[in-house]
């Protein structure tokens, strides 16, 4: 019997979570007001915490609650009461880097899974195992590792044992995310959470003598990003995944859009959904799924360190930003008598075509044409931030459903 793979999903506040959970996910991670990887998101404190456990175990959804920064002597002190509090909350799981942290975990809260980050860099079945000596659940594998590694790893380590591994979103140019570049550049620690991402960045090389002349490293005739990752993207290559022996396919980026975590989280349920209907290894995803990845703001994707070494494909973009091929318009707040009432979240017009998404469900487009505000007066377009419009049309699409335009 197939093992029905876990869809894990990010949320770093709560209209991202709300996206998360409407999108199908069976798990989310969240941080809370310490100790999380992603300073920037607003996060959740301890009575959001208890709100989202509560609504999302009314649904079967777990809820993964980051502790995996590596804390200081200084913060130690607040651990204690920290995790209890936010076992008290109902959080299914804390994720770990930091072995003092993992002590702390199972002595204030032992009825709480650990799984072990994917910063603690596991990269063999030996660190697994202690892990799992240690009372973790679930180790959150490196993401250098191949395919033919985490084999090798499952076949080693207690059934037990959870392994979990990122299948999508961004790389990171240093081991497991441990980077002190933005530390050094702009004094954001990346392992506290408030990493600027430098390796983005384009380069150029100076001369100590010749201040202001620069030279380029050139790559191409875009200049360099020697440091900038492509982003992951394993979405047609779920069979390998679950014939590896991962448990989990972890979506990253709690600091991305609602409409993101909407889409990608969405797309992923589908493939995942249709590869337990046909559990082939030849399964591939319909290609509307497929494409629904770069209906998204996203770097040029690759499969990172699956299937080769670094030195055969360092996996890095030319480019310097996203690529940002469509946008989100509005969000459905019901349809009734002919109209779609919405409210906006970039502008559009008369005349424009559209795309509705519902999830679980192949997009449709239509045209807009006729749109009125809420007492009914004509409007040519939508230009003010969050405004409610309604928009003639006889599709009859759920709350939440969102409406795109290619851009």
């Amino acid at each position: 019997m197939i093992k029905r793979p876990e869809v894990l999903s990010p949320a770093g506040d709560r209209e991202r979570f709300d996206a998360a959970f409407r999108a199908g996910a069976d798990a989310i991670y969240v941080g809370s007001t310490m100790f999380s990887m992603r300073a920037a998101p607003a996060n959740f404190d301890f009575d959001a915490l208890s709100e989202i456990c509560t609504l999302a175990h009314g649904k079967g959804v777990r809820i993964y609650l980051t502790l995996n920064t590596l804390p200081r002597n200084s913060e130690i002190e607040k651990l204690p009461e920290y995790i209890k509090a936010a076992a008290s909350a109902g959080v299914d799981a804390f994720i770990v880097a930091d072995i003092g942290v993992l002590s702390y975990c199972k002595k204030y809260a032992p009825d709480v899974d650990v799984h072990i980050s994917t910063q603690a860099g596991i990269v063999n079945w030996l660190s697994a195992n202690e892990f799992y000596n240690l009372g973790a659940k679930r180790v959150v594998l490196a993401r250098e590792l191949s395919l033919n590694d985490i084999a090798e790893l499952r076949a080693k380590t207690p059934k037990e044992l959870e392994i979990e591994c990122f299948v999508h979103g961004a790389m990171c140019v240093s081991f497991s995310g441990r980077c002190l570049l933005s530390n050094y550049l702009v004094n954001r620690d990346a392992n506290r959470g408030e990493c600027a991402q430098p390796c983005r960045w384009e380069y150029y090389l100076m001369q100590k003598d010749r201040q202001g002349n620069f030279f380029p490293i050139d790559e191409n005739h875009n200049g360099t990003y020697i440091l900038n990752s492509k982003d992951m993207c394993m979405i047609e290559h779920i069979p390998e995944l679950v014939r590896a022996g991962v448990d989990s396919f972890k979506i990253e980026g709690r600091a991305k859009s609602a409409y993101y975590t909407a889409v990608i989280t969405n797309a992923y349920r589908m493939a995942v959904d249709g590869y337990l209907q046909n559990p082939s290894d030849s399964y591939k995803p319909e290609q509307w799924i497929v494409d629904e990845t770069r209906k998204v703001s996203y770097r040029e994707y690759g499969t990172g360190f699956y299937y080769e070494a670094p030195e055969i494909n360092a996996n890095v973009s030319y480019e310097g930003g996203y690529r940002r091929e469509w946008d989100v318009m509005a969000v459905v707040e019901k349809c009734e008598d002919g109209w779609i009432y919405i409210e906006q979240r970039n502008k559009f017009s008369v005349g424009d075509t559209l795309e509705a998404l519902e999830f679980g469900k192949k997009p449709v487009s239509f045209t807009v044409t006729e749109m009125t505000d809420l007492d009914g007066e004509a409007l040519e377009s939508t230009p003010h931030p969050m405004m409610k419009a309604k928009i003639r049309s006889d599709l009859i699409l759920e709350s939440g459903a969102l409406l795109r335009k290619q851009a």
